[in-house]
């Protein structure tokens, strides 16, 4: 825990919540989302906003923290110079080899619920690309 970057898995956090606006957004994926889930934005609207927004944000940040952990490469014994092997890149990579892991299992849980795989490719589509970015950030941010 202590070689942790908790700003940069903070704002590795953040940034899967805004991908996540943006990937869902009318401009984006969100109305063919909505499509297939069979929602309106009447439905959206009755939601509460603070209790699916404030989990979705803890949840990225639970997220993030997880994949910080895979990234840390520094051993808690070491208080010098220890050589670090993460970086941008292989934060990237790491970010996206989890993302085939969270597609994969979007993937199954969408073919046991029926549902179409363009809105698979979505769903699973959004956590490549924000575990992708918050590897990177994670990486980068060392």
């Amino acid at each position: 825990m202590q070689s942790l970057n908790w700003w940069a898995i903070l704002v590795a956090g953040i940034s899967a919540f805004v991908v996540g606006g943006v990937w869902y957004s009318p401009a984006l994926f969100g109305k063919a989302w909505m499509k297939d889930n069979n929602l309106s934005m009447e439905t959206i609207q009755k939601g509460n906003f603070a209790k699916i927004y404030g989990w979705a944000f803890l949840f990225t940040l639970v997220a993030a923290a997880n994949l910080g952990m895979f990234l840390a490469d520094t051993p808690p014994e070491c208080t010098g110079n220890c050589a670090q092997k993460t970086d941008l890149s292989w934060g990237a990579t790491a970010g996206f080899l989890a993302g085939i892991w969270v597609f994969c299992f979007v993937a199954i849980h969408g073919l046991f619920e029926h549902k179409p795989w363009r809105l698979i490719f979505i769903n699973g589509g959004y956590a490549l690309a924000a575990l992708t970015l918050m590897g990177a950030i994670i990486g980068l941010w060392r």
